[in-house]
């Protein structure tokens, strides 16, 4: 996929009204700078988006304004779970660790074009790495923001049991005083890394979730996919999402279905989708995964209608395909849930 062009990239506004609200508990008037920025502070709505240039520019005026060089910690206490749109509640709504981070990775563009995440096992434990490097210039304060607001969402969702990382690598140099760092993680923190990236237990990031809900967590999918197509309306990835979340209820799509309700030809969609880097399969793969979980933890549909439903040959095809994205088996995965 060709990276976003650095004059259209661009954030949520939110991102901005945080860094804003951070000023202000300080005593500090931020509309003033908010405006040196380039960002009016007035229209700063959940829907509205930002350039990056102009939230880089604010981050440097916060840092200028708090003489703290770890602001973008000290703005991560400030974010609500509004602050990322539906985003805030599917990830609330998780069934667990795994699936509100893997949430966070799909819809990664909602947060900020230039942002690139990956959640990743390595055995006996899980990496979710921040990779900013599709645009020069981000300030290391906003990774460190972004890694501060997903261990204070982890932690969030475990609820009273202490959610800490084992480690957290960070890619710029050491500040003079890293106990801020020490405070926020409560873990590790090497400086200079190669890469930017924090590491759970495996069963920090397995286990279920006490506040886990599959169907607000599919409503408020479905409102991001909606979000996403207006964001990007040229972008054929997000309308076929959109259509197959519209149709799977109702039985598998074919490829030939989807396209025709697009205008096009299968062959001509499949070939817009390769250019934007995913495929018909990846996306009806992520729709099947999303819906799966929802129908299992409803229990409201047996196993086999599942299977029938999002176009499985059989059950036991489903089941292996289910335990494959979950790590548990359909009875397993119901069972938690109750």
């Amino acid at each position: 996929m060709s990276p976003t062009p650095r004059a259209a990239a661009s954030t949520l506004a939110t991102w901005s009204a945080t860094i804003l609200r951070a000023l202000e508990a300080r005593g500090i008037d931020s509309a003033p700078l908010a405006r040196r920025a380039g960002i009016d502070p007035t229209a700063l709505g959940p829907d509205a988006r930002v350039p990056r240039q102009a939230l880089n520019r604010l981050w440097a005026l916060a840092v200028e304004a708090t003489g703290n060089p770890a602001f973008g910690l000290e703005a991560a206490r400030h974010t609500a779970q509004t602050t990322f749109h539906a985003l805030g509640y599917a990830v609330l709504a998780s069934e667990t660790l795994k699936e509100a981070l893997e949430r966070v990775v799909r819809y990664r563009r909602l947060i900020g074009d230039v942002l690139r995440l990956h959640l990743t096992d390595v055995g006996d434990r899980y990496r979710f790495e921040i990779d900013v490097s599709g645009e020069a210039g981000v300030p290391w304060q906003a990774v460190d923001a972004v890694a501060a607001i997903s261990v204070r969402q982890a932690r969030l969702l475990h609820g009273a049991r202490t959610c800490n990382p084992l480690r957290v690598e960070l890619m710029h140099p050491a500040p003079a005083d890293p106990t801020p760092y020490r405070q926020m993680f409560r873990a590790p923190v090497r400086f200079g890394a190669s890469t930017n990236a924090l590491e759970f237990t495996r069963a920090d990031i397995e286990d279920r979730l006490s506040a886990a809900n599959a169907e607000l967590a599919r409503s408020n999918d479905e409102v991001l996919v909606r979000y996403l197509a207006r964001l990007d309306g040229t972008r054929l990835a997000n309308r076929v999402q959109q259509a197959l979340l519209d149709v799977l209820p109702d039985g598998a799509p074919s490829k030939t279905a989807i396209a025709r309700s697009l205008g096009m030809s299968a062959r001509n969609l499949q070939r817009h989708l390769a250019d934007e880097g995913t495929s018909f399969k990846a996306l009806l793969d992520d729709a099947r995964i999303s819906l799966a979980r929802s129908y299992v933890a409803e229990a409201r549909l047996s196993v086999t209608e599942i299977a029938f439903v999002l176009g499985f040959a059989d059950t036991s095809t489903f089941s292996r395909a289910f335990k494959r994205w979950t790590g548990a088996s359909p009875r397993d995965y119901a069972a938690r849930g109750r």
